[in-house]
């Protein structure tokens, strides 16, 4: 047992001795310098890899300063070599342009998104190039001037920019637009030419197939063979250039509701509409780009000439010849027809048609049984079955084309269960205390009638007749014993100052250089204004409400000059710079109880604007007495 323990330890050490000595081997056939050039080795590729990305990367940012960044064109293209920068403020030259058109815009990225609807404010260098060039430019200046250019977009639509990849658009076209080497003389040179003639030839008529192709599909977007008239149908047999100038580019009819593009083509408003919503922002006849909002309207001369063309009405069994401007009016007279022969009655015999008023209630049921069927079909689809409103409705549109508005405004109101709102008298108290003109006025009823639905003040209509009523001479009265040289007519409204002739109040002559109201016509309409003060003064002293005079009346007369009034006058007649008012004050009242007079009313403010009644407004100078004798000599007179 101890020699089989003593083989086995041998036998163990000499393999660990092996092993020890393999492993050493191993070390030794592998050392620590040459691990390192191993990893050193394989981090080299990687460098290579990132240095040839950079190296990628910077031969792409320069391929994109060669290029614009609107339309993707090469700057090599232009033998000046114009660039501009995409990011900044515009050059002089486009500075004073916008100046001249009153424009706001003063950086290029404004007039970019402007005209291009490129925004480029969140641009990279490294996917987006910072020039443009001189083509977009100058399409810029086109937007901004009338003058005629022939400038043309090179695309379709504008460039889409994407980060660099190994299939890159922007380094393949640069590396594909490398010249090639001067290829030496071939002997079928004339050969080559010959085919080459032959190619362009008919390349000619698939580019002429494809204009015709696509003109017959704008046709088929913009149908409009039923809204337009054809060219067919001018009563004149013009000149074939001046109907092409008369007819749209895309439908060939007559131009309807024309408007005109930035490049000076004429379209019907529908029709061009409808192709930059179906084919995009480009003209069609050229594909200059067009927007929406370029389309303007042609010059009043050429609409004027496009009204006064001669064209024979399409209308069946209507040979009339109208002028195209008319043609919408003429159209609606044969419509109105067709109605008429829709609802006509054919009276066959016996007694003489009735009024519709004059008849029984069944009777009348009989006679619009039809209306009757076509009202009630139209309540049910749009009214949700109102008959009564939409009857309501029709009567109110009746009365208002027969010019009754004040019967169709008391209608509404009882329609809409309110009452009439303020009285007109109030309404006019707060136009002329708010120094509201007719038009602020009639502004602030519609607003107020729209917003809560009820009409709380009356119309203008409304108004003027109060304001007739409040005048002087509304009143009437009779003087006892009547006086000599004055008429007893108390209907006296505003007078001419010179002639003292009555007039209406919207019939005295403008030309006049004084108004003035009747004297005593004035002073009863003053009396009658303070009436409420009269009777509180009766009250007040113990007297009878019933006592009717005599009164006697204490008044001030005043002759005062307004200052210059010819800004205030307004866009009239030719007048004096200064004016004078005449005007009279109630200063007390007396009346007569028993053998003494009490004083039943007294002004407290004399001097105040609030109690002077205007008799007189004369438009002259207040030192020129001859003129001021001349207009108030009737005045006094009448006093």
């Amino acid at each position: 047992s101890d020699d089989s323990q003593h083989i086995n330890k041998d036998q163990a050490e000499e393999a660990v001795s092996s092993n020890k000595k393999f492993i050493l081997h191993k070390d030794e056939a592998v050392p620590r310098g040459e691990k390192m050039e191993l990893t050193g080795n394989r981090q080299g590729p990687e460098e290579d890899a990132h240095a040839m990305e950079t190296q990628d990367n910077r031969a792409h940012q320069n391929n994109l300063k060669q290029l614009c960044r609107i339309c993707g064109v090469s700057f090599k293209t232009d033998c000046y070599k114009r660039t501009y920068p995409v990011h900044g403020p515009v050059d002089d030259e486009t500075l004073w342009l916008l100046r001249k058109k009153e424009k706001t815009a003063t950086s290029w990225p404004d007039l970019i998104a402007k005209v291009f609807k490129i925004d480029v404010r969140g641009d990279v260098d490294t996917i987006h190039p910072t020039r443009f060039c001189h083509n977009c430019w100058s399409i810029i200046h086109r937007k901004f001037s009338n003058t005629l250019c022939e400038v043309y977009f090179p695309r379709n639509s504008t460039m889409e920019w994407q980060p660099h990849s190994s299939n890159c658009d922007v380094c393949h076209t640069t590396r594909r637009g490398v010249k090639r080497k001067n290829q030496p003389p071939s002997v079928q040179r004339g050969k080559r030419v010959k085919t080459t003639g032959e190619r362009a030839r008919l390349n000619r008529g698939v580019k002429n197939q494809a204009q015709i192709n696509n003109k017959n599909l704008m046709k088929e977007i913009v149908s409009c063979k039923d809204m337009h008239l054809s060219t067919k149908l001018l009563a004149i047999d013009y000149p074939v250039d001046f109907i092409k100038s008369i007819s749209c580019q895309i439908c060939d009819h007559i131009l309807a509701d024309p408007v005109e593009t930035t490049c000076r083509h004429l379209f019907c408003r529908t029709c061009i509409l409808k192709c930059i919503r179906v084919m995009g922002s480009y003209c069609p006849s050229c594909w200059y780009p067009c927007f929406p909002t370029d389309l303007v309207t042609p010059v009043k001369s050429f609409l004027n000439i496009l009204d006064n063309l001669s064209i024979r009405c399409p209308v069946k069994e209507c040979d009339e010849e109208i002028l195209h401007g008319k043609y919408g009016q003429h159209l609606s007279s044969h419509k109105e027809m067709k109605d008429r022969e829709l609802y006509s009655y054919i009276n066959k015999g016996g007694r003489p048609r009735q009024h519709l008023l004059s008849l029984t209630r069944r009777a009348q049921k009989h006679r619009l049984r039809e209306l009757k069927r076509q009202v009630k079909a139209f309540a049910e689809k749009e009214e949700g079955g109102d008959i009564k409103a939409v009857c309501m409705t029709l009567f109110l549109l009746a009365l208002r084309a027969k010019n009754e508005h004040k019967q169709a405004d008391e209608l509404e109101a009882i329609m809409q269960g309110r009452g009439s709102g303020l009285h007109p008298a109030v309404c006019l108290a707060i136009r002329i205390n708010t120094f509201l003109s007719c038009s602020q006025y009639h502004k602030m009823y519609r607003t107020v009638k729209a917003v809560s639905g009820r009409q709380i003040f009356q119309p203008l209509h409304a108004l003027r007749t109060a304001e007739k009523a409040l005048l002087p001479g509304y009143h009437p009265f009779e003087w006892k014993p009547p006086l000599k040289n004055v008429s007893s007519n108390t209907e006296v409204g505003i007078i001419d100052g010179l002639s003292g002739l009555p007039l209406s109040i919207d019939d005295y002559p403008v030309d006049t250089i004084a108004k003035r109201f009747r004297y005593d016509a004035a002073l009863v309409c003053a009396l009658k204004d303070m009436e409420e003060e009269i009777l509180e003064g009766m009250k007040a002293k113990s007297l009878d409400d019933y006592l009717n005079g005599p009164f006697t009346v204490v008044v001030k007369e005043s002759c005062d000059g307004m200052g210059d009034v010819s800004e205030k006058h307004g866009s009239g007649p030719a007048v004096p710079e200064k004016a004078v008012r005449f005007s009279f004050t109630v200063m007390n009242i007396s009346i007569a109880h028993g053998n003494e007079s009490k004083r039943i009313f007294e002004e407290v403010k004399p001097n105040s604007e609030l109690c002077c009644k205007p008799l007189c407004l004369m438009l002259a100078d207040e030192s020129d007495h001859e003129t001021l004798t001349a207009i108030l000599s009737p005045l006094i007179a009448e006093r």
